[in-house]
């Protein structure tokens, strides 16, 4: 089986790396941290395509450290104890070079599992290199998060794709017009992978590297999805309308468009999160608990029995009655915080901690359950009158 082209391209040198200079560029801390050849756990965070992989195996190389590869999707705790077995006993003899293991999409690890990891990062059994595309804050479990460095990526710039483009074109043997390269460039939205994916393809379906050859390489479902901007944000944005119309049969089918797909159901179950106190609100204080409880479901189950518990509470908040007034009204307040900036706060609702603040009436007066409802003692004098809340 022939070497996929991206692995035949792909830089072994800081070098040879393109992009990310904030990181990789000189006096930076990803190139100091390799070339004092320091050894520590960190997590790159960044789009797909952005160079997470091959940084991590530069660093690995640089530092003369066995890399191991795991992808989270499919990997388990008995893959990561092979690795992690064969490192103890090397220790123990007193020999063999330093493991780096790296896993890809460590988002995807639910909590047990990152629990699973943490013994070994803290022993120093293993230094962990994690890639993810989403929030490290969100995804990766506090205690793992502390003991490792987050280094954020950047999509590649128009410019850094040229550079990147060109080379797989060289190493292709073929030659594109500015026109078909322009095009490409555009298509992946900083993705280089996905770039030299579609290069291969139209080389190898095609024989040649024409803008209507490499079209015809990104008829594929999978590309189409993965695009950054397009087909993804097109296939979230009509999900949430079609639950906000409350038309189950509709988000229950472009949500079946992203699970087939692939897309990350913690990703999905976090919009419905949103869409539950967004869309639903008040009109459905519950759909709230749903929603989470359909996070919590996914985070523990995973694909593909989670596809079950996602459809389950997609269809319950499709039916919801909708109700935007808690949404609107934070909105709208927001607006008149940054308006008026902090307008004093009424002196009868301070709190009156210290004797000085008593002896300023800080609190005199203050019902705690008022019998009347009287709305001007609690906003700022500007904002007595107004009602947030319709």
């Amino acid at each position: 089986m022939a070497e996929p082209l991206a692995s035949m391209i792909r830089p072994q040198t800081l070098g040879e790396f393109v992009g990310q200079e904030h990181l990789a560029g000189n006096g930076k801390p990803l190139r100091v941290a390799i070339e004092k050849k320091e050894l520590f756990s960190f997590i790159l965070w960044g789009p797909p395509g952005s160079g997470k992989t091959t940084l991590a195996r530069i660093y690995a190389t640089a530092l003369g450290a066995d890399f191991y590869e795991l992808s989270a999707v499919d990997a388990g705790k008995e893959d990561i104890k092979k690795v992690l077995g064969e490192r103890r006993r090397e220790r123990t003899l007193g020999l063999g070079k330093p493991k780096v293991l790296f896993i890809d999409e460590i988002h995807r690890f639910n909590k047990a599992q990152q629990d699973f990891l943490l013994p070994f990062v803290e022993r120093g059994d293993m230094t962990l290199v994690g890639a993810t595309t989403e929030n490290p804050s969100f995804e990766i479990i506090a205690p793992l998060l502390s003991r490792c460095r987050v280094f954020v990526l950047l999509e590649h710039s128009e410019k850094e794709m040229e550079k990147i483009i060109t080379r797989a074109t060289r190493q292709l043997a073929g030659k594109m017009s500015k026109h078909a390269r322009d095009w490409l460039i555009q298509m992946a939205g900083g993705d280089a992978r996905q770039a030299i994916t579609v290069l291969e393809t139209a080389q190898n379906l095609y024989g040649k590297i024409t803008l209507e050859s490499l079209k015809e390489s990104v008829q594929s479902k999978h590309l189409r999805y993965d695009k950054k901007g397009e087909e993804h944000y097109n296939t979230v944005s009509a999900f949430i309308k079609s639950m906000r119309a409350s038309q189950p049969d509709a988000a229950l089918y472009y949500l079946a468009r992203m699970v087939e797909a692939g897309e990350d159901p913690k990703f999905i179950a976090r919009r419905m999160v949103i869409f539950a106190s967004e869309d639903i609100g008040l009109a459905q204080p519950t759909a709230l608990v749903v929603a989470n409880a359909v996070f919590r479901a996914v985070e523990i189950i995973g694909y593909p029995e989670a596809a079950i518990n996602l459809a389950h509470g997609v269809a319950y908040l499709s039916q919801c009655k909708k109700d935007r007034r808690s949404y609107d009204a934070l909105r709208a307040a927001e607006i008149d915080v940054k308006k008026f900036g902090n307008l004093p706060i009424p002196i009868s609702i301070r709190n009156p901690v210290t004797k000085l603040m008593k002896d300023l009436k800080y609190g005199e007066g203050y019902e705690m359950y008022p019998d009347r409802d009287d709305k001007d003692v609690y906003l700022p004098e500007k904002l007595k009158k107004k009602k947030y809340l319709k």
